[in-house]
């Protein structure tokens, strides 16, 4: 099968406008705002998508699962003035109890606290964010629907719209390749050379073991069709955080205890992933004309 045409490095406004305009239209605008086993593809997936799994089961929402997000609202209503827009969109896509951690991760990274929802900093920067989380007591692994089969309406919106997505996801040692006598370690991955770099750098110089996603198939997050690659750039990144790792993250690891007992290893790791962001955002290709 051919490849797609590569988008041009460089977006314009009315491009970024045109595709949220379209997004828009595709998708309902939303205003308010355990540890599973983790598998990191679709093989065992109960769903095929999330379409099928909001059909299959159409009382979940609240108690099976949630779906959480923000878009910031941003305007440019001057004749003259050139105003920034937003650029990057986070993801959890198996958040709460199917990749334990990946939710508090995701907001975090986002630039907003795991359990209050306050900006983390008053004056950092903040992104979008889309969460899929498992809200049962066991069994949260059957909520999981592998990256390339996300078809909600509102994570493909806010991909579409964004030059770039970071997925944040869970899997095992034995996956990631990570030594047994080291076993916390994150597989990076993803279409974006670039931002795969950036995150590889600011991840090792903040003392975390990485992986280089490329050299594993199962976790390479290289599909064109996996959400982190939805993008007006057609290209995302993806991490894939061991278990060991997630859990050296929080003093409590448990969905209740999770947001309000994140350490100083968590904030190195968000810290790094927000630094990583910041580098890419200040690249050729995210200028917007």
């Amino acid at each position: 099968m051919s490849q797609p045409t590569p988008p041009p490095s460089r977006a314009s406004r009315r491009t970024i406008l045109a595709a949220l305009a379209a997004a828009t239209a595709a998708a309902p605008l939303l205003t308010a705002l355990g540890t599973g086993t983790a598998h990191a593809t679709g093989a065992d997936d109960h769903f095929a998508s999330n379409t099928d799994l909001y059909t299959r089961l159409p009382n979940g929402e609240g108690t099976d699962y949630a779906r959480r997000y923000k878009r910031h609202e941003m305007a440019d209503a001057s004749l003259e003035g050139r105003f920034p827009f937003a650029r990057t969109t986070v993801m959890a896509l198996h958040g709460g109890g199917i990749e334990a951690g990946t939710s508090e991760l995701c907001l975090a990274v986002a630039g907003y606290h795991p359990a209050t929802l306050e900006p983390m900093q008053a004056d950092g920067a903040v992104h979008d964010y889309w969460m899929f989380e498992g809200l049962r007591s066991k069994d949260n692994d059957e909520l999981h629907v592998t990256s390339r089969n996300c078809d909600d309406r509102v994570a493909r919106a806010m991909a579409a719209g964004s030059l770039n997505v970071l997925s944040l996801h869970g899997c095992t040692a034995a996956q990631a390749g990570a030594p047994a006598s080291r076993p916390e370690a994150v597989v990076i991955g993803g279409r974006n050379a670039d931002f795969r770099r950036h995150l590889q750098q600011e991840l090792a110089a903040a003392g975390f073991q990485t992986v280089d996603g490329t050299k594993i198939s199962a976790l390479d997050g290289d599909d064109p069709q996996n959400i982190c690659n939805r993008t007006l750039l057609g290209k995302g990144a993806q991490l894939e955080l061991t278990t060991e790792l997630r859990r050296s993250l929080f003093g409590t690891f448990t969905r209740q205890g999770r947001g309000q007992s994140t350490n100083v290893a968590f904030r190195r790791f968000t810290d790094a992933c927000r630094a990583a962001i910041a580098r890419l955002e200040a690249g050729a290709d995210q200028v917007i004309l």
